[in-house]
């Protein structure tokens, strides 16, 4: 949503009510003239600024828990560009209509508030620090979780500014401030309880006033008939402009004692910071990676592994996240041990049960024992069969072709042992299949739905960008880690292709699952990147009807005549309709028409974070 608000020619980033008073002024005050701003109070929240009779009037757009925008006590919709559409016809409790935008003077940007500056800078090193991660596993842990990411960033940040003192007394807080420079409006911040409530502590003329910040059940923070703010930082920064009922600005933060500040995260003379949040930056990552995310933990020392779901905020959801699982280091980190194709028999313990079973043999569960550790995996086991050789070409293309591929998405290859069978040893993901699992769990919220197909993407966006074709891409081949991790599996059909070419042509039909194959696949025996895109979309449809077969009821021809007359499947019950117009977008019948893994993907996340916020 915030990428596609700042595109909007009307829209001021991160200003003032001043400021935004300021501009409607320039632009002729006309009654019905509107701006649009970021809202300094509320997390992924706007305000609109509206001049009537001369006069401006200011109304905070929230965001709902549906992730719907409204005005206090008006109708819902979907976005901060809906709401202005409606109220440009309808009153409806505001001032006057809506008329005229006052757009931006020209070359002038969206105005980037401090804590947006400092963000990204946060996010990276968040992730870096906490899970060890760099390269192209950082930029992917980055992008599938941004939206939990930045909330947790948002709601902690505090705990690593100089300002924030922690669980002091109010006795201790006061020889703080009159320490050193005694500048009116110094200031900290401490905490009061454990149920959010903390304290205000401001220097003025010699004496230190104490404002308590109290929590509501919505957990928004307030000082005693104050603004109401999501974080601190926020309450921090109105309060750094206008005292707004304290005895004067914020000027100069107090820091916590030496021993407590950390390394510098910027520069203090940083273009994008403001007076308080400058001195903020010297200290903001000095314990960053301490700082936990719901259902998250930091990489552990050796020992038992942590929930996957421990509640560590009582104001947050719990949430599980990819890089909490031990299968996001990829296994070929440790050279020494992973490096070779070869599995040692000695080495590898089969556990009782079969995970699963195919033309090819079974799939069990085994332990692989390494010099320094061991490793929980999934052996794809081949049944002795001297009479179908085909079988074993199949399996030993399927293992070369995934020792090639190296993503936090897809399932890796740790290696092959060739014993009283031919076995591929690969990373386990316990929750099973993708189609199985939300046949099982029809509780499963959208958003959850959407981050695991946007995983999926991200998988396949990677198969694309290195010439891989998949062809077998259906949710019973996506297995899934937790229910908030998915890796791709299955790659007994797949194909490399030359970079001159893009696609790739099987010399003969074979058992093909029909029902997930573009037509150029059944017409011309024609595979890419872009017929995978099809089989995607029907994935979709899958992950959206919580595991239902695709086309039930119908035969293959059934399923081509129906392909060929230009009709496609109808929406899942209750599926989004940006994921189904996706879906559709994906089935294009032409494939130099139909878009690749390039352009649905960033679609995917745009529409995962928007409701993932």
């Amino acid at each position: 949503m915030a990428d596609v608000v700042n595109t909007l020619p009307f829209f001021y980033g991160n200003i003032t009510r001043e400021e935004a008073e300021e501009h409607l002024r320039h632009a002729g005050t006309a009654s019905g003239l509107y701006l649009l701003r970021q809202s300094r109070n509320y997390l992924g929240g706007f305000a609109l600024s509206v001049s009537h009779s001369k006069r401006c009037y200011h109304y905070t757009i929230e965001r709902q828990a549906d992730q719907t925008y409204a005005i206090a006590g008006g109708k819902s919709h979907p976005s901060p560009v809906d709401v202005i559409d409606y109220h440009s016809q309808e009153t409806d409790g505001l001032v006057c209509l809506l008329k005229k935008p006052c757009n931006r003077p020209k070359n002038m940007q969206p105005k980037i508030g401090p804590f947006e500056d400092l963000k990204e800078k946060m996010i990276r090193e968040y992730v870096k620090q906490t899970w060890n991660l760099q390269g192209a596993a950082l930029e992917q842990a980055i992008i599938s979780q941004r939206p939990q990411l930045e909330k947790r960033i948002a709601t902690t940040a505090h705990e690593q500014m100089p300002w924030f003192h922690g669980s002091i007394t109010r006795e201790n807080s006061e020889p703080r401030l009159q320490n050193g420079s005694r500048v009116n409006g110094k200031f900290l911040i401490r905490q009061r309880d454990q149920n959010g409530s903390y304290a205000l502590c401001l220097l003025h003329e010699g004496q230190v006033m104490h404002y308590r910040i109290d929590r509501d059940r919505t957990g928004k923070l307030s000082i005693p008939d104050g603004k109401k703010f999501d974080t601190l930082w926020q309450l921090v920064e109105h309060y750094s402009y206008k005292p707004d009922g304290l005895l004067r600005v914020l000027t100069e933060p107090c820091p916590r004692p030496d021993g407590e500040m950390g390394r510098p995260l910027l520069p203090r003379n940083h273009p994008g910071l403001g007076p308080t949040l400058q001195s903020a930056a010297g200290g903001i990552f000095s314990m960053i990676k301490n700082v936990p995310i719901p259902g998250i933990t930091k990489k552990p020392t050796p020992g038992p592994r942590p929930s996957f779901t421990k509640d560590l905020n009582p104001y947050e959801s719990k949430e599980a996240m990819p890089m909490d699982t031990e299968v996001y280091e990829s296994p070929y980190a440790d050279p020494d041990e992973l490096r070779s194709s070869k599995v040692d028999r000695s080495h590898l313990y089969l556990e009782d049960g079969v995970l699963g079973s195919g033309n090819f043999g079974t799939v069990m569960k085994g332990i692989y024992k390494m010099r320094k550790t061991e490793k929980t995996v999934a052996v794809k086991i081949l049944k002795n069969d001297d009479d179908n050789p085909a079988v074993r070409d199949e399996m030993l293309r399927e293992a070369n072709v995934m020792q090639q591929l190296d993503n936090p998405y897809i399932v890796r290859m740790i290696g092959i042992c060739e014993a009283e069978n031919l076995m591929l040893v690969m990373e386990l993901a316990e929750l099973g299949p993708l189609n199985k699992f939300l046949q099982k769990n029809k509780q499963t919220s959208m958003k959850n739905i959407t981050e695991l197909v946007h995983q999926v993407s991200m998988g396949m966006k990677y198969l694309e960008e290195h010439n891989f074709v998949h062809r077998d891409l259906a949710a019973r081949n996506v297995l899934l880690v937790t229910q908030h991790y998915a890796k791709i599996s299955d790659f007994g059909l797949s194909k490399a292709v030359a970079e001159d070419q893009n696609y790739y042509t099987a010399k003969c039909h074979g058992k093909w699952p029909v029902k997930w194959y573009a037509p150029e696949c059944i017409n011309y025996f024609k595979f890419s990147s872009k017929s995978d895109v099809w089989s995607f979309g029907v994935l979709m449809w899958e992950a959206y009807s919580f595991g239902q077969k695709p086309y039930k009821g119908l035969k293959g021809n059934d399923v081509m005549q129906m392909i060929e007359s230009g009709k496609r499947m109808d929406a899942p019950l209750n599926c989004p309709e940006e994921m189904y117009e996706l879906m559709r977008t994906c089935w294009t019948y032409k494939t130099e028409e139909r878009p690749g893994f390039s352009v649905v993907e960033p679609r995917l996340r745009e529409y995962y974070y928007d409701i993932a916020q």
